[in-house]
């Protein structure tokens, strides 16, 4: 806690300030209100719902008929919002190493592997998944937080003996200006891909946010970058930090010798300063090898011994990627978050590995965003899956039956291995009911995610709970106890 008169000095008024928020609905007694502006509201305009929730005091950048708490006016409370945070919270992200992840797919499984082979009791993460460490979890309202939360994150690791945070840094965040304070100790490149051309307009803006991460990579710091992707060179010129590099070549820091993909595990051979090193990897895929080269090199840039790393490997636990439930059946359900055409084209190659017969996918599109994506999605699904079964994804303001004939735009004509069911409840039920012997029900686009965004609510929601209950109205229909 912190009294307002030491945030802004000389101020008329004091108060004693507990937290910072933007949005007015979190608003709690002893809050200080900065009315940011957003991507669609003024939060100038809530300054009542503010200080009817509680807030204390609010920092403004134009002129409020405002009397009832005190006034901070500032230039731009944007801009004001990061610096403000710093201050308050101590300046957490001094004593922190922020080590950042970025790329189109991979983000929440590089971030959690980093984190579990650095060790969950020294290393916090904020991602996808939420955020956490050893001492706690909690949720998140979207991968990269907004500012205000983003350091109040910080300061909860620090006080838990984190030395580390471990956060993926969305393309969105950097178009937002939530990370322009930022300066990260490590970096690290997955892919890139076409993505979010709803928010950045062109592919060529998506990967200008993409790089920002590597400009603002401190000079002492590491850049770590995938050599195997096409954006490679792109991404090396805008590095700040010294370049290491993982793939399959031989100029690798980390080189991808070779793997063997099983169905519970993968056989890897890397090699790091000239020595081979054979992994037994618990993930699953070709695109886990490159994530775990990455997590790997990363995590022995910022110190941790090479054996050190290596023993936890069998410890990592991607939660909402490749989760195959356990089912008691005799055929086979997956949750994953893959949601791209590349992540989804992966992992649909890689289920096709294994020993199955038919695939069956259920998935959505999320309303109010890439719109050029959805027929790409609808296109991938239908072409290496078996069967596609289209529902709802976050439909948000969206109809989601335009959603759904969005998806089918270009193949509606042409394929005829799928079928729109709109509730996704009703879909995920009927991929179960249609699934016969060593049949693979995929369930994909949100993971582990406990929520969907609906036209006037958000609801609870979570694929692999649903999925579980479908499994248990199959049994009971069909007689079977266990």
């Amino acid at each position: 806690m912190k009294k307002l008169s030491e945030l802004y000095p000389g101020v008329s008024q004091d108060a004693l300030i507990k937290s910072i928020k933007i949005n007015s609905k979190e608003c709690k007694e002893g809050d200080l209100f900065v009315c940011t502006m957003g991507v669609t509201a003024d939060r100038h305009d809530f300054i009542d719902d503010a200080i009817k929730h509680g807030a204390s005091a609010i920092v403004v950048s134009r002129d409020v008929n405002e009397t009832r708490v005190p006034v901070v006016k500032v230039p731009d409370t944007n801009r004001e919002l990061p610096y403000l945070c710093q201050k308050f919270y101590d300046y957490p992200d001094h004593d922190l190493k922020i080590l950042g992840i970025t790329g189109t797919d991979g983000k929440t499984s590089t971030a959690t592997i980093m984190q579990t082979l650095i060790g969950s009791d020294v290393c916090g993460y904020i991602g996808t998944n939420g955020r956490g460490c050893a001492k706690f979890t909690g949720d998140n309202p979207n991968t990269t937080p907004d500012t205000d939360l983003l350091y109040a994150y910080f300061r909860e690791f620090l006080d838990c003996g984190c030395k580390y945070v471990a956060m993926e840094a969305s393309s969105e965040a950097f178009y937002r200006n939530r990370l322009n304070t930022f300066q990260f100790d490590l970096s690290v490149y997955t892919n890139i891909t076409s993505e979010h051309l709803n928010i950045h307009g062109t592919f060529e803006n998506y990967v200008e946010c993409k790089l920002q991460l590597f400009k603002q990579t401190k000079k002492d710091g590491y850049c770590v970058l995938n050599m195997d992707d096409p954006y490679y060179e792109r991404v090396r010129e805008a590095c700040n930090g010294k370049v290491v590099t993982y793939g399959k070549g031989d100029t690798a820091d980390l080189q991808i010798v070779d793997y063997k993909v099983y169905p519970t595990h993968t056989l890897i051979h890397y090699k790091y300063k000239g020595e081979v090193i054979e992994i037994d990897s618990p993930l699953l895929g070709d695109f886990n090898v490159y994530n775990l080269a990455a997590g790997l090199l990363a995590t022995l840039c910022v110190g941790i011994p090479l054996e050190q790393a290596v023993s936890r490997i069998p410890n990592i636990k991607v939660n909402g990627r490749l989760d195959l439930l356990s089912t008691n059946t005799p055929y086979y359900v997956m949750v994953d978050y893959a949601h791209t055409p590349n992540g989804i084209t992966k992992l649909l190659n890689f289920v096709h590995t294994l020993d199955i017969n038919r695939s069956i996918v259920v998935i959505g599109q999320a309303g109010e965003r890439d719109y050029i994506k959805r027929p790409q999605v609808g296109e991938v699904v239908v072409k290496n899956a078996t069967h596609a079964i289209f529902t709802y994804e976050d439909p948000r303001s969206e109809d989601p039956e335009v959603i759904c004939q969005d998806i089918i735009k270009t193949i509606k004509d042409t394929y005829h291995n799928y079928e729109i069911v709109i509730d996704r409840r009703e879909a995920i039920q009927k991929a179960i009911d249609m699934a016969e012997e060593k049949d693979m029900v995929l369930i994909l686009g949100k993971g582990n995610e406990t929520y969907q965004k609906l036209k006037t609510e958000t609801i609870y929601f979570n694929d692999e709970e649903e999925a579980y209950q479908a499994v248990a109205n199959r049994k009971m229909r069909e007689g079977v106890l266990n």
